[in-house]
């Protein structure tokens, strides 16, 4: 097999071949088909999460086949296409996992930063955590659906019935929640950096009812806001952007650091929350209902030659929507 593969802080990422893994009792080996670029593998690749580990190979929007199968897999079978999200394991013994929160796992593993992902031809993944895909939609479209899709799914999910609904940073994630929003019947706002007509332009596109920047206050105030961008700057604007009452959403699993604020813009019960990761249940929920939202995807292909590049773009905030690597 070959990977794109992260030996130090700040990469680059490096070309490199490798031995095919072996599958253990209850692991399938994928051949990967595609695989999306998301803002986390940027924050592996840049140092920003705890406990790094080196050498690693990130990736964690998965689509691929079934090449080999550990003796223990149940469920699956030889050739099936799956997607491989960001969680890849939990204890199953924990508080949480047993209290229904394995996102919140106490010793968890992640694909693409504990465990190698999916910026390669293959990779291994706990065949627990492994989502059949069925053979609706191409492998490119899918891919953002594995975590970009899902963690909107759950921020959309914990933002409660708001039926006005602020997404701050208009990328992967936001375009794809905005699809599934509009057909809950919520009205969406999209909030990018100022000035960025382009993105803005992009956002209505995707059928939201305002699209502007961040320091702009709509009016009337939002019933909740979504954080996808890691700008910890968005969250007192974002406070400010709700109704007494309403909640604001953290969506990303890095936010640099929150400013001092007015204890006026959380007052009123108003709600300041976190997303962590995602459950199997967001998994089967949310791909069962997406073919019937009808999401589209914008992707722009990469090689997997050029994973680099596709992260550079993501960084520099060329992108509408997601990059996705084809092996």
């Amino acid at each position: 097999m070959h990977a794109m593969v992260l030996k130090r802080r700040g990469g680059p990422l490096e070309w490199t071949e490798l031995p095919d893994p072996k599958p253990g009792p209850n692991q399938i080996r994928v051949a990967v088909l595609a695989c999306g670029v998301c803002r986390t593998d940027l924050h592996v690749v840049d140092g920003e999460l705890p406990h790094p580990q080196y050498p690693i190979i990130p990736g964690h929007e998965i689509v691929g086949r079934i090449e080999a199968m550990g003796s223990a897999v149940q469920g699956l079978r030889m050739g099936q296409r799956v997607g491989v999200p960001w969680l890849g394991h939990t204890c199953g013994v924990c508080p949480y996992c047993v209290g229904h929160q394995e996102n919140l796992c106490d010793t968890p593993e992640f694909t693409g930063y504990t465990r190698d992902g999916g910026f390669a031809t293959a990779t291994l993944a706990d065949a627990r955590y492994a989502f059949p895909l069925g053979e609706a939609g191409s492998d490119e479209s899918l891919a953002p659906l594995l975590c970009a899709g899902l963690i909107g799914w759950r921020s959309l999910t914990i933002a409660g019935p708001a039926r006005r609904i602020g997404l701050y940073g208009f990328g992967a994630a936001a375009h794809i929640v905005a699809q599934v929003a509009s057909w809950q019947g919520r009205q969406v706002l999209a909030f990018t950096r100022p000035g960025d007509t382009t993105t803005q332009s992009f956002a209505r596109s995707q059928g939201v009812a305002w699209a502007g920047g961040s320091d702009e206050l709509p009016s009337p105030l939002l019933d909740a806001a979504i954080i996808f961008a890691p700008v910890g700057e968005l969250v007192p604007l974002a406070l400010a952007a709700v109704r007494k009452g309403g909640r604001v959403v953290c969506a990303g699993i890095y936010m640099s650091e929150i400013p001092p604020m007015a204890y006026r813009l959380l007052w009123g019960e108003r709600q300041l929350v976190s997303v962590a990761n995602l459950t199997r249940q967001d998994g089967i929920d949310f791909l069962r209902l997406a073919p019937e939202v009808g999401i589209v995807t914008k992707t722009r292909r990469y090689a997997l030659a050029d994973a680099n590049q596709a992260l550079d773009d993501l960084r520099a905030g060329r992108l509408q929507g997601a990059a996705v690597l084809v092996p």
